[in-house]
């Protein structure tokens, strides 16, 4: 297993181990002792997978009060996969970073609690699976505008398009008025 520390400390690209042949090939999507070597100590308590189309925007998602840690990676297709730091206390506060996570190409990425959470769907249609380590509290889900200005995220918009977003996703906070943590 492979771990490289993004821009941002704490958020990490992973890629396992793959053993394939003619007949497909295996990974370990999970494994406690090897992730805690990674220094991923976590204990997750949700599994989550959505089904989205190509140009589908989903996100800045965060949780408040029980901030969520995601283990996420892609089973078919290929997204841009982005975290955006929320902690206040943190070097790198309001900074983003971005990786295209594709099934073929086996990534991950843990996104530790304190980190809003959203992707955008570069293939005809992808599935994206993820590991949650706080239960999900409509009460304390959070959005975050995708395009805000003060964020800056670079999308990699199909040209001359806009991505489909949720009302709630469109409706979601700028920057400056969001909840933040510590």
């Amino acid at each position: 297993m492979q771990c490289v520390e993004t821009e941002i400390a704490g958020v990490k690209l992973i890629t396992p181990d793959v053993y394939a042949d003619e007949r497909g090939f295996f990974k370990e999507t999970w494994n406690l002792r090897s992730f805690r070597n990674l220094g991923i100590d976590s204990q997750f308590v949700q599994d989550n997978q959505s089904r989205s189309r190509r140009g589908i925007l989903r996100g800045l998602h965060y949780q408040v009060g029980k901030p969520q840690g995601k283990l996420v990676w892609v089973v078919s297709g290929e997204v841009f996969d982005v975290a955006v730091d929320l902690r206040r206390s943190a070097p790198t506060f309001g900074r983003w970073v971005g990786e295209r996570l594709s099934a073929a190409g086996h990534t991950m990425l843990w996104i530790p609690p304190g980190f809003a959470h959203g992707f955008y769907v570069l293939s005809e249609v992808a599935d994206l699976a993820y590991k949650c380590t706080e239960l999900y509290a409509p009460e304390l889900d959070r959005t975050i505008a995708w395009n805000d200005p003060d964020i800056g995220i670079h999308w990699p918009l199909a040209a001359g398009t806009l991505p489909v977003v949720s009302a709630k996703d469109a409706a979601g906070s700028s920057f400056r008025n969001a909840e933040c943590f510590p």
